[in-house]
This record gives structure tokens, sequence and C-alpha cells, in this order.
């Protein structure tokens, strides 16, 4: 019989043993360094997915071949291109490091846009990741930093920054903007020279990426105040941060050598945007100062409500008195709440922020034709995030709201912003959508201007698929005619000193060159006389600026006059043209000279068809001299102009009888054509056939009747598969038809001869 046990049973089923092996306490599976690095990886991946339709997109936008697809200067990583990077003014900005970013992605993926925009993406999802941890290091809130940097990742008014191409120069600035604020937390904490060489050395980087970070050493003003809590206005206060209390004029001396670097990066940006900057008489200094104050106002309103974006040119007249003066008040009402709530540091804190990164973007120095642009909001709103998470947790907190509905109402606003964010990229699939969605929410010249452009040039600014939605080439061409006649109506119709006559010329230029396109010569003619004269008053006022217009309107009115055969008129058009060239050239040789050479071209045929032989032989020579020259250094971007040139300097050498000369240059052009044609054959293989045309009709001419009979087959075949989707090409057909057949009824001594 077993025996009882003499404990009650109770008693021995509350006694557990320890198990050492396990905390007696639920631990979170995540805490700590784990749960940081969990985050982080979810803020990327978040990032990437919301932006991954953006990979599959190309170049968009006149930007993106400035700074990218027509850039011959970054196809390399060599010493010539590191010396333009920190000599060039391209783009009418100081910024090598952004230049260099992108000969890097040339070197990585050349002219594929998946590679470029692939890498904007990842720079904007470490943007996130390092906004976070910088904000968890220094205050220790680590939901509220997250929300913070979520908000910035997947907000749509950022999409802009992140599906130009061109504007690598904003994300990749940000990236040395926070990597700075990084270092200078860690500076506060043991002030030292080595510790402060660091924040200023990527205080200058950020710079060199892109001058918009001019504002930082106020920033770091603003750290000192809250999160970093180095100095207080409203008595003694301890720091969390562990960083060193100083006074007021300490801190403010601290900051002397990083404002004079502001200084010097503000004052090589305004000497190389003097080409660009708008003089008070297109827009006033009232204008702009009221501008300024609804701009800020509409950057609030897009943060909630992310609706309409796009761009925002100026307005065609002053803005209406209601607008700036309600958003006037709105802003003194938002300053005085926030000072007087001041205890919540974070709340002067961000909306300083937000108020002071602003001014460099805000047009009192008007540089282009827009208001306000999205990309300018890529480093202020991030002071408004900061008051909407910190102020959000604090109320949460106040009114004993549980974390789950929290997160809950997060992660749904996050997913709706991700949603809108994924919709605004679907906008930046070309220029076509991008114009016509900017054209859909507000009318505007520019709007119409640059819609008219896209539908003018189908091949790099419209997809397949929206050129399908065109029954014909005529109808698109008509369309683009109606934009350029809206653009200016609208912008004739505006009166005052506001009239932007630059875009006004501008419009008349592209109407000029859809009239040529139409083969409307007198119409084309008159809309380029009419934008000279604009650009000679525009020229007299700012060369820098408007000379190379004034040098192609020129050159435009040449061409419609040698078309016309009016050649002394056009003799006197090319040589003015030639000399501004010049000019331009001697000051700007990469930017200028393909120019030149083109010039060139067109004054030689003037010259020969007047018979100045001398003259248009020194021409021509010069031009092929050049267009070798630029060949060699970029052969991606000018093969097709020395391909160009050798055909014209070969048809001026046959019709002077020099058949040798003529047929090694066809023959030099034909093996660059052969190349460019298996490249893309739709841009190409016309000319390819012409050349073989030509390089035919000199072989005949020669006797060499095998070789010029080889050469017109060819041509005929490459013109039978043209003609199938372009009737304009059966009349070389016809000609080619008619060589083949006389050199078939050629005797054999008329053969060997």
């Amino acid at each position: 019989m077993a025996r009882s046990s003499p404990f009650p049973k109770t008693r021995v089923r509350s006694i557990k043993k320890p198990n050492s092996k396990r905390p007696s306490g639920a631990a979170p599976v995540l805490a700590g360094k784990k749960l940081n690095i969990a985050l982080c990886l979810l803020l990327a991946a978040a990032t990437i997915a919301f932006y991954s339709p953006v990979i599959g997109h190309s170049f968009v936008v006149l930007d993106d071949r400035e700074y990218v697809a027509t850039n011959t200067h970054i196809r390399s990583l060599g010493w010539d291109t590191i010396k333009w990077a920190f000599t060039s003014t391209n783009a009418a900005n100081w910024h090598p490091l952004t230049w260099l970013s992108h000969a890097l992605d040339y070197k990585l993926f050349a002219l594929n846009a998946t590679g470029h925009h692939l890498d904007s993406v990842l720079i904007h999802a470490l943007n996130a990741v390092l906004l976070f941890l910088g904000l968890r290091w220094i205050t220790k809130r680590l939901w509220p930093s997250l929300l913070v940097a979520a908000l910035f990742a997947l907000h749509p008014i950022n999409v802009e920054s992140v599906a130009w191409i061109a504007e690598r120069k904003n994300v990749l600035s940000t990236l040395f903007f926070l990597l700075t604020l990084g270092a200078y937390a860690w500076y506060a904490q043991r002030p030292g020279w080595r510790r402060y060489l660091l924040v200023a050395a990527l205080f200058v980087a950020g710079l060199m990426a892109k001058p918009m970070v001019v504002t930082l050493p106020f920033v770091l003003l603003l750290m000192d105040y809250w999160p970093l809590e180095r100095i207080s206005f409203d008595g003694p206060r301890s720091s969390t941060t562990g960083a060193l209390p100083a006074t007021f004029l300490k801190l403010l001396l601290e900051k002397t050598p990083l404002l004079f670097l502001s200084a010097a990066s503000s004052w090589i940006t305004l000497k190389a945007q003097r080409a660009v900057v708008q003089s008070f008489e297109e827009f006033s200094l009232a204008n702009r100062i009221q501008n300024a104050i609804v701009a800020y106002c509409l950057y609030l309103w897009k943060t909630i409500w992310p609706a309409e974006l796009a761009f925002y040119p100026h307005s065609l007249g002053a803005l209406p008195a209601w607008q700036w003066i309600l958003s006037a008040a709105t802003l003194i009402t938002i300053t005085a709440l926030v000072v007087v709530f001041r205890t919540k540091r974070y709340l002067p804190v961000g909306w300083f922020w937000f108020l002071g990164t602003l001014v460099p973007a805000l047009g009192l120095v008007q540089v282009g034709e827009y208001a306000m642009a999205d990309r300018y909001a890529y480093i202020p709103l991030i002071g408004i995030f900061i008051m909407i998470a910190w102020g959000l947790a604090d109320l949460a907190e106040a009114k004993h709201v549980r974390p789950a509905w929290c997160a809950i109402a997060a992660v749904t606003v996050l997913a709706a912003l991700g949603s809108a964010t994924v919709r605004q990229i679907g906008y930046w699939d070309s220029d076509y959508d991008l114009y016509s969605h900017t054209l859909q929410l507000a009318e505007s010249p520019f709007g119409h201007n640059a819609l008219g452009m896209a539908l003018m040039n189908p091949s790099s600014e419209m997809t397949p698929q929206e050129l399908e939605n065109f029954a014909s080439e005529p109808a698109r061409i008509d369309e683009a005619r109606r934009h350029f006649e809206r653009a200016l109506e609208l912008r004739q119709s505006q009166q005052g000193p506001n009239a932007s006559l630059w875009d006004k010329a501008r419009t008349l230029n592209n109407l000029g060159n859809l009239d040529r396109m139409q083969n409307r010569l007198d119409e084309a003619r008159e809309h380029d006389e009419a934008a000279l004269k604009i650009y000679r008053q525009l020229a007299q006022r700012n060369p820098d600026a408007y000379l190379p217009y004034l040098a192609a309107t020129l050159n435009n009115i040449g061409a419609i006059e040698r078309l016309q055969n009016h050649l002394d008129d056009a003799r006197k058009d090319y040589e003015e043209s030639l000399q501004i060239n010049r000019q331009l050239a001697a000051q700007n040789p990469s930017k200028y000279l393909p120019n030149m050479a083109m010039v060139l071209n067109e004054y030689g045929l003037v010259d020969a068809t007047q018979n100045h032989m001398d003259a248009a032989r020194a021409h021509y020579d010069e031009a092929l001299k050049i267009s070798r020259q630029l060949a060699q250094q970029s052969p991606d971007a000018y093969l097709p102009q020395l391909a160009m040139t050798l055909t014209n300097v070969a048809l001026f050498d046959a019709y002077q009888h020099r058949m040798d000369d003529a047929r090694q240059r066809y023959e030099e052009a034909l093996k660059i054509e052969r190349q460019l044609a298996e490249q893309n054959s739709a841009v190409y293989l016309p000319d390819l056939a012409m050349t073989l045309s030509n390089l035919g009709r000199v072989e005949r001419i020669q006797g060499q009747i095998e070789a010029s009979r080889g050469h017109y087959e060819e041509a005929y075949n490459l013109l039978q598969k043209l003609v199938q989707g372009n009737n304009k090409y059966s009349g070389e057909m016809a000609q080619i038809e008619a060589s083949l057949e006389e050199l078939e009824k050629m005797s054999p001594a008329q053969q060997s001869k």
C-alpha cells in the first residue's frame, strides 16, 4: 500500500522547480539591436516594394537627357571625367558628386535606365533607414522615429525626387545631410576638432551633391535645442542624449565655419545659375514674395492631402490677394501656436525646420519657371513629419490609447500613402504621361508647350502604347500644333511685366519646327522671325542665357531661306549663327562644338549652291574635323553626326568630280551606319540605304559595275522594307531601279571601261 504524502496536494502542485534555461517572465521575441535591424529591413523593403514600378521606366523629361542620356562626359570614370565634374557648371549647377554618381551608374548600366532608377530607389530607402536610426539613437524614442521615417519613405510628394533620374542630386545630397546630422550628434557628445572635421567634410559632400543643403547649419542649431538639448531658453534642463551643454553664443560660433561653407556654395550656385535666373521684369519682387507665402501653405496642404501632384508653373498674372493674405495668416497662426506650446520642443524645431530649409527653393531668386516643386519638399517635410509623429505619440500617451490601435491607424495611413505613391509613379512613365497629367490639373502655357514637344518626339517621349492611341502621324502632329497654338494664345493674353518673353519665344520656335516638318515654310519663317526678335531683345539683357537660343533660331531661319532659295539671306543668318557658336564654343566646347559643326555643314551647302567652292570646302573640312574629334571622345553620342558630315562632304567631293575622295568618305560613313543600324534599325536604316545608293552611284561613274550593282541592290532591299511603313521612300526606290536597269543594258565593254 502506498503511503500518503504528509503535505496537502494543493501545496504540492503550487511548488514548481525553477528552470535555469528560461526566464520566469515573458520576453519579447525582438528587442534592442535585433528589433532595430528588423525594423530597418522592413522599412527598406517597404520603400523598395512601393517604388519598384519606377524601375521599369525609361529616361524622362529633358533634364534626364542632359544629365545622362546625351551627356558624353559621364561615359567614363577617368581623370578627365573627375576634372570635368569638379569644374563644370552644366545644367546650371555645380554638383560634382552628382555627376560622378551618374558616371558610376553609366559604368555599371550604360544607358539602361533600369539601373539608374534602381540606384535612386536604393538611395531613397537608405535615407529612410538613416533617418530612423538617427532619430532613434538621439531621442531614444522607437515608434515616433519609425513613423517619421516611414512617412518620409512612402509619402507621394517625394516621388518626383526618386522617379526623376536627374533628381539624383536631391536624394544624394539628403544622404550626406542625414549623415552630417548623425556626425554632429556624435560630436556634441564629446566636442573635438577631429569629430568637427568629419561634420564639415560630410557637409561639403552634401553641398557638392546639391546646394539645397546650405541651410544645414541652421538645422544644427535647431538640433541643439531639441533633441540634443544642449541649450535651453526656458530654464535649466538635463540632456538625456549625452550631448554637452553650451551657451547660445558658443553654439553660434561653432557653426560659423559651416556658415562660411554655405555662403561659398551659395555664391558658386548663383554664378552657375546666372544664365537661368529670371529677372525682376518677368517676376517682380512682390510677386515672388506672395508666391513664396502661398507655396508654404500649398506644401502643407499637399502633405496632408497629397493629391494633384505635378509641375507647378508660375501663374500667368498676379496671385489673388485672398490667397497670399490667407496663407500669411495661416503661417503666422501656426508660428504663434508652436511658440505657445514650446514646452513640446519638437513643435518649434519641426516647424522652423520646415520654414528654414525651404528658403533656398521659394523662388525669391527665381530660377526657371516653376512656382514650387514637389522635389523641394524632400528635406523640409521631415520637420513636419517630426511634429506629426511626436505629437501623435504624446497625445496617445495622454489619452491612454492602446499601442495596437495606434499601430493599426499608422499602418492604414501608410498603406494609403504607399498606394498614392504607386499611382503617382505611373505618371512618370513618359514625358507624354507626365505633361498630360500636369495639364489635366491646371492649364498653363508651360503644360501645353511641353506636351506639344512630347508629341513631336514620340521615339523618346512617348511609350508605344501612347503612340498607338493616335490614328496616324498627321493626327499626332496636328495635336501637337493645337497645344503649341494654345500655349501661345495663353501667353499672348498675359499682360504686364510678368509676361515671360522667353517662354513665348520658345513656343514660337516649336511652332516653326512643326511648320518645317509639314513643309509650311512661310509660316515657319514667320514664327521663327518673331522668336528671333524676342531673343535679340533678351540677349542684350542676359547674353549668357539667350545667345544659344539666338544662334539656334538664326540657324532655323537660314535653313528655311535655303529651302526657299533666298541664299544671300541664308548666308547672312548662318554667318551670324556661326560667329555666336564660335564664341560659345570657346567658353564651353563640349556643349557648343556640336552646334557649331551643324551650322558649318549647312553653311557649306549654301556655299556650294552659290558656287563659292573654296568657302564650302573650308566649312565642310572644319565641320568634319570637329565631328571626328567629338566622335573620338564620345562615339555613342557623336558617331551619327560624323556619318552625316561624311556623307555631306562626299556629296560635295562628287560634285567636284573628286570621285576617289567621295568613295572613301561614303565607305567610312557606310561602316558607321551599319554599326548604328544594328543598334537601332528604325532610326538608321533609312540613312544606311541612302548612303548605299550614293556609293553605288559613285562606283557606277568610276566603272566599278559589280560593286555598284551590289550596293544598289542592298539599298533597294532595305527601302522595300521601309516603304511598307512610309511611301516617302518610293521615289528613291524608283531611281535605284532605273539605275539597275541602266547597268543591265550596258555592254560588256562599257562595264569593263
